[in-house]
């Protein structure tokens, strides 16, 4: 199969280089890499052009956003920025981050569960981070969602889902509208990366109120909400998380932000939703 991978960056000079050895390690090279220098103000774009000029399938384009570290729209902006170089010649599209360290079989292992099952729209592996000298799972996300820095899309659920959204929870956006469309979501919890900068270390207080702004609008309701946000502020241990998480959404409902998906779509997603809570709720019943 076909990969391509779109990877925004911005200023991640500390980290950039293990993740581009790690793709140019890969059994199964990708076709094409474009990594979207996004403003950076360190040595990122340097760094990346050394590759470009060693490997003809390694692009670097540079893009001039805000400055602002804003989850979601930023980075989404900088992997449209670099779809929009790619021909359409691909059969699985990536969005990789440049803080993953990547195992040398990890593109070879996606394609072949993308031939396996033809159903499967999305596929990943698990993130893990480094605590106490060990590689740990990065919970803040259930083994079977497959996270934003290493997603992979099969080419007709990309075009199916319409591509990926401006907003913070873009990448569960992705995932419920790909189930919408009949597509299966997969991760084999076998393929480890190495997520070397975690999730939120670069977030800051003017994002806080994004979370909620998300789960309005994917139509979520004030129930979905309320459990949502408590669960987060429980892995979190933030009791301000789930007060900040609220707000959002009930600004966002009275300044009618509008919606990510349509009315049927957020139909399909509470349904989905509470079918998962229900399924987890039985399951601890059953120990």
């Amino acid at each position: 199969m076909r990969f391509y991978i779109v990877m925004p960056a911005h200023n991640e000079a500390a980290y950039i280089s293990r993740c581009l050895d790690s793709l140019i390690a890969q059994t199964l090279l990708p076709k094409k890499l474009i990594v979207v220098n996004d403003n950076s103000t360190d040595a990122t774009e340097a760094i990346v052009q050394r590759y470009v000029k060693k490997h003809q399938w390694i692009e670097c384009m540079t893009i001039r956003s805000s400055k602002r570290h804003v989850p979601g729209s930023k980075v989404i902006n900088a992997f449209n920025s670099g779809f929009q170089r790619l021909d359409e010649e691909y059969d699985v599209i990536c969005k990789f981050d440049a803080d993953i360290e990547f195992p040398k079989h990890y593109v070879k292992t996606i394609s072949a569960l993308f031939q396996r099952d033809e159903a499967i729209g999305i596929a990943g592996g698990l993130p893990y981070i480094k605590q106490n000298n060990e590689w740990v799972f990065e919970k803040i996300a259930s083994k079977d969602h497959v996270r934003g820095p290493i997603k992979a899309y099969k080419k007709a659920c990309f075009k199916a889902i319409g591509g990926l959204r401006k907003s913070m929870g873009w990448d569960t956006v992705d995932v419920l509208l790909t189930q919408f469309y009949g597509w299966k979501v997969q991760t084999d919890k076998k393929l480890i990366v190495k997520h070397l900068k975690p999730t939120g270390n670069t977030y800051a207080a003017h994002t806080n109120h994004l979370q909620g702004e998300a789960l309005y609008q994917i139509r979520s309701g004030w129930m979905l909400l309320f459990i949502s946000a408590l669960k987060s502020a429980f892995n979190k241990k933030s009791g301000a998380y789930f007060i900040n998480t609220v707000y959002g959404y009930a600004k966002a409902a009275r300044l009618k932000s509008t919606p990510l998906v349509t009315k049927e779509q957020g139909r399909f997603i509470r349904k989905l939703r509470w079918k998962n809570i229900f399924k987890k709720l039985g399951n601890h019943s059953a120990i």
